[in-house]
């Protein structure tokens, strides 16, 4: 149906406006909140959080629903119903990765973290003004006790 191509193609182009969505997110809401009363403020953020675990679930939803129609069509050959398989089970795995390191970062203490797994880097975005040291040896120790990952791809940014 599609060849190889094509289907890494969608696939950074998904990943692309997810990162676009989620800027423009973060743009959008940072200039036109006014930020009068700390409630204001604290609005911004939790909306952010929530906006970009939407994106999140959603561009991975229509991922899945595309290598779920590759896996139904009965013209797709073998190794792209086999590739379709490995995608979905990717995601799945990012998926669950993901939510068990943001739920072991909230348990230290912080109120709100999006971590976002790749086979690559992990980005952990994390509701605060600033860390300290030792706040960023945590997270970095949660995370490497999830996956074997050096520190040079691991990224911690902090948002107020």
């Amino acid at each position: 149906m599609f060849s190889k191509k094509k289907k890494i193609i969608v696939l950074v182009s998904m990943l692309v406006l997810l990162v676009i969505t989620g800027v423009l997110n973060v743009l959008l809401n940072s200039s036109s909140t006014v930020t009068t009363t700390n409630t204001s403020y604290d609005y911004s953020t939790s909306s952010f959080f929530t906006t970009s675990r939407q994106d999140r679930v959603q561009t991975r939803n229509e991922s899945i629903e595309y290598y779920n129609q590759i896996l139904s069509s009965a013209s797709s050959s073998e190794e792209a119903k086999q590739n379709a398989e490995a995608q979905i089970n990717s995601i799945i795995t990012s998926m669950s990765m993901e939510t068990t390191m943001e739920g072991l970062i909230k348990a230290k203490g912080f109120s709100d973290a999006l971590v976002n797994y790749s086979s690559t880097y992990i980005n952990v975005i994390l509701q605060s003004s600033q860390l300290t040291e030792g706040e960023v040896a945590q997270i970095v120790e949660i995370i490497q006790s999830q996956v074997d990952r050096d520190i040079d791809y691991i990224k911690i940014i902090p948002v107020e």
